[in-house]
């Protein structure tokens, strides 16, 4: 096995490639993606996009409910002096 030669193959030709832009597509993928890098221990536990989305959404859930736990729960414990 060779090793990989930092030169293009025989068959390309550099001005078949055209002229190329850096960046011309990144603010039209940034606009369309929210790519998160996870650390390695919440990558094990939640190996799929879909598990991840569920426990996110099941967290959200659960602080709406308790924000209006706290919110009724304080007008009431309210003293007077």
């Amino acid at each position: 096995m060779s090793k990989a030669k930092d030169e293009m193959r025989k068959e390309y030709r550099r001005k078949d490639l055209g002229k190329g832009v850096r960046g011309k597509y990144f603010e039209r993928v940034s606009k369309g993606t929210n790519l998160v890098l996870l650390d390695k221990t919440v990558a094990k536990a939640f190996p799929t996009s879909a598990a991840v989305n569920e426990a996110l959404i099941g967290l959200l859930a659960l602080t709406e409910q308790t924000s209006r736990i706290t919110s009724r729960s304080s007008g009431r414990a309210k003293v007077r002096r």
